[in-house]
């Protein structure tokens, strides 16, 4: 007799979870641990960065090994006179959320690994050693650490299509629907805590080109545009190349800055966008030219 089509991807979730798990297990018991008895002994790197490393992992080897699995084979042991899972993955996806610190700190992972393999040859030399195991399967520490960041969009795959495949009758419709839904959530809040981070860095690579001026670095404001602007004046009938910052809150007005030690820019003026005005003006003179005033004072610009 034929399976059930929803069985297959059941027995699917069950068969990569397996398969998962022992990723796991060799990131968390074998990687890790090993890596981190070297540095306790000082012959490699510091202990602190082998924690950065590998983030949250052992949090994420516990749940799936002691709880996620044992339950997943139970219930397929019993679908003869419990075909479902969907109640079984709603109780698993809250835990998923744990994925976000690992998730967020992955690419900053990767480049610890980079950066220590060339200053610290026996690091180099006892990930390489792993490697060799016949239990890495010729991949890389790097490949490995990967399976984490693309499980959760796996198991969005695999109960969407468990979804579809379930009679309209079965008795898991509304838990499996459910629990997709949250799947869908976690997923969500994975790149959500990337975007996060992203927006962060960004924004901070900006106050370092600014100087790190204690009034403007605040991890709330928000860029909008920068780029180079001409400054006018009337007085001599000239302009000069300056260069403008928006941000959700203030509009800085800098001067690049000749010698670039440290900042690139310097900020000669800010101008709040609580109150400020933009008028465009018709000057055949000089095309293109706005006037921008705040409470502080009012400039006369020309863009390209």
């Amino acid at each position: 007799m034929q399976e059930p089509e929803e069985k297959k991807i059941a027995l699917e979730l069950l068969e990569t979870e397996q398969a998962y798990v022992n990723r796991l297990h060799l990131l968390d018991q074998i990687f890790y641990t090993e890596l981190m008895k070297e540095a306790k002994n000082g012959k490699t790197v510091p202990e602190e960065v082998v924690k950065m490393i590998f983030s949250n992992i052992s949090s994420i080897y516990q749940f799936h090994a002691k709880f996620f699995l044992p339950e997943l084979q139970k219930r397929m042991e019993d679908w003869s006179c419990n075909p479902r899972i969907g109640d079984v993955i709603q109780k698993l996806a809250p835990f998923l959320k744990m994925y976000g610190e690992y998730v967020k700190n992955f690419d900053k992972a990767v480049e610890l690994i980079t950066v220590w393999s060339e200053k610290s040859p026996p690091f180099q030399e006892l990930i390489a050693d792993i490697q060799k195991r016949k239990v890495c399967a010729n991949l890389t520490l790097q490949h490995h650490m990967l399976e984490p960041v693309q499980r959760i969009p796996r198991y969005e795959l695999l109960l969407k299509d468990y979804v579809r495949k379930l009679p309209p009758e079965s008795p898991d419709r509304d838990d499996a629907e459910k629990a997709l839904e949250m799947i869908f959530m976690v997923a969500k809040h994975s790149n959500a805590a990337i975007a996060e981070m992203e927006r962060l860095q960004n924004l901070w690579a900006v106050y370092q080109r600014l100087g790190l001026e204690d009034n403007i670095v605040d991890p709330s404001n928000e860029l909008i545009k920068e780029g180079p602007i001409q400054k006018v004046s009337t007085r001599n009938n000239s302009t000069s190349e300056k260069y403008l910052f928006l941000f959700n809150n203030m509009l800085l007005y800098c001067v690049p800055k000749v010698i670039q030690v440290g900042a690139e820019f310097q900020v000669h003026l800010r101008i709040n966008v609580d109150g400020m005005k933009v008028r465009e003006l018709n000057d055949t003179q000089f095309p293109h030219t706005f006037l921008v005033s705040g409470k502080q004072r009012t400039l006369e610009l020309q863009a390209r």
